[in-house]
């Protein structure tokens, strides 16, 4: 979705859930109407989602706007990373190849597998006893 240079996408990873809005400006990052530093005090989070914008020196050219929800810390990072990336080509397609090379396009579907019935965990089962 495209609105005058506003550029919308949804990125996702685990459980969290990121709706990202790209606009041209001075490469502030704000996150659920919070400075991405008090949403993520972790710095290895935010070094995980403005990734993709370090990555094409995109940091100062673009705001991010962020609503995420569901999940923990670095799932949201992640969530809010494959949003930017997924806005960023919306913005300038020639950068495919670029964030494609690191990794940045393809969504993480890693999740946790379900506890199975009969058994301790989703792999793990309850210590036989033969007598």
């Amino acid at each position: 979705m495209e609105k005058e240079n506003v550029f919308y996408a949804t990125g996702k990873r685990k459980n969290g859930i990121a709706r990202t809005w790209l606009t041209p400006g001075s490469g502030k990052i704000t996150v659920n109407s919070k400075p991405v530093e008090e949403a993520f005090p972790n710095p290895m989070a935010r070094l995980v989602l403005a990734s993709p914008l370090a990555l094409v020196e995109a940091q100062e050219a673009y705001d991010v706007n962020v609503k995420v929800k569901g999940g923990g810390i670095m799932g949201q990072a992640g969530a809010i990373r494959h949003g930017i990336t997924k806005a960023l080509l919306l913005a300038d397609p020639e950068l495919r190849d670029v964030l494609k090379r690191a990794g940045f396009i393809t969504r993480d579907s890693r999740v946790k597998e379900r506890k199975k019935y009969g058994q301790k965990g989703a792999r793990a089962r309850f210590q036989f006893s033969k007598r």
